[in-house]
C-alpha cells in the first residue's frame, strides 16, 4: 500500500519536507537569537544608564568618538557659549515644547552642542534665558547625533533659520560658522531655570519595534514546520486512502460519469417504429 512512496513523485515531497524543516529551524532559532540579543542590548543598556550617573565626569576627548560604551556618560567640558539654536517637536512628560541648544567653543577651535534644557510651548527666542557670558564649564550626559525620523527625532524641513529638527553635526555644519563635534551633551542641571533634558538611550539598544519583528519572524519560521508536516501527512493519507480503494475495486468514475465501452454494449438496440421509419 505504501509503494507509491517510491514514486519520483514522492521522492521530490519527502527531499523538499526533509530540506525545508530543518532549514525553517535554523532561521527561527536564528530570529529568536536575535530578539534575545536585543533584550540582553536593553539590559545593558539600563545597567549603564544608572552606573552611568554615578561615574564621575571624564574631559570630552576621552570619550569620543561615541559610541554605545561611552554614550550617556558624563562628561565635562570647558569653553564661551556662541550661537544658540531651538530645536521644536520634543515632549517631555507628555507636554510638547522645544530644547534650548546652545554651541560651546571650546579650546580647540570645535564647538560642542549643548542642549542647557527644555521649555514647554512654541519655539520662542524672546522667551529663552541667555547663556552665561564668559567661560564656563559644562558637565552632563554625553549624547550621539541624532538621525532624522529615527526615535522621535523629526524630519520635517523649512525651519527658521534659528531652529533645527536634528542634533547632529549634519544638521548643524551649515548652521554655524563653525566646526562641530559629532556628538551633544544634555546638562545634568537645566540652565536658568529651564527643566534638564533626561538622557537619550542609545540608538537599536531596547525593546523597539525591531525587537518584536524579530519575535514575530521567529513565530513565523516555527509555524511553517507545523505547517509542512501538516501538508506532508495530509498528502499521505490521500494516498493511501486512494491505493485502499484501488485494492478494494473502488476506483473513482470516469470523467463521462462513469460509463465505458461496456456499459455501451449493453444498451437495448432501438426498435423501429409502427410506421416502419
Amino acid at each position: 500500500m505504501y509503494r507509491f512512496l517510491l514514486t519520483p513523485r514522492w521522492w521530490g515531497i519527502n527531499v523538499f519536507v526533509v530540506l525545508a524543516i530543518p532549514f525553517c529551524i535554523f532561521m527561527g532559532s536564528w530570529q529568536l537569537s536575535r530578539f534575545e540579543d536585543r533584550v540582553q542590548d536593553h539590559q545593558s543598556a539600563t545597567t549603564q544608564a544608572e552606573s552611568n550617573r554615578d561615574e564621575a565626569a571624564r574631559p570630552l576627548a576621552e570619550l569620543l568618538p561615541v559610541d554605545k560604551a561611552t554614550v550617556g556618560k558624563q562628561v565635562t567640558a570647558s569653553g564661551r557659549y556662541g550661537k544658540q539654536l531651538l530645536v521644536p517637536d520634543r515632549e517631555l512628560d507628555g507636554k510638547r515644547g522645544y530644547y534650548v541648544l546652545t554651541m560651546l567653543r571650546t579650546d580647540s577651535g570645535q564647538a560642542l552642542p549643548v542642549v542647557r534644557g527644555w521649555l514647554a510651548g512654541a519655539p520662542d527666542e524672546s522667551e529663552v534665558p541667555a547663556p552665561p557670558a564668559g567661560k564656563v564649564t559644562v558637565t552632563g550626559a554625553l549624547q550621539a547625533s541624532e538621525t532624522p525620523g529615527d526615535n522621535g527625532v523629526s524630519a520635517r524641513g523649512g525651519l527658521p533659520a534659528d531652529q533645527t529638527a536634528a542634533i547632529s553635526a549634519a544638521s548643524l555644519v551649515n548652521l554655524v560658522p563653525y566646526d562641530v563635534y559629532d556628538a551633544w551633551v544634555t546638562l545634568n542641571e537645566g540652565d536658568s531655570g529651564m527643566r534638564a533634558v533626561p538622557v537619550s538611550t542609545p540608538q537599536d539598544s531596547g525593546l523597539n519595534l525591531k525587537a518584536f519583528q524579530n519575535l514575530g519572524y521567529t513565530a513565523e519560521w516555527f509555524a511553517f514546520v507545523g505547517f509542512v508536516i501538516f501538508m506532508w501527512f495530509r498528502l499521505l493519507r490521500r494516498e493511501v486512502e486512494l491505493a485502499r480503494d484501488a485494492e478494494l475495486g473502488l476506483a473513482p468514475e470516469d470523467a463521462d460519469g462513469g460509463r465505458d465501452e461496456d456499459d455501451d454494449e449493453r444498451q437495448p438496440e432501438p426498435r423501429p417504429s409502427p410506421s416502419g421509419v
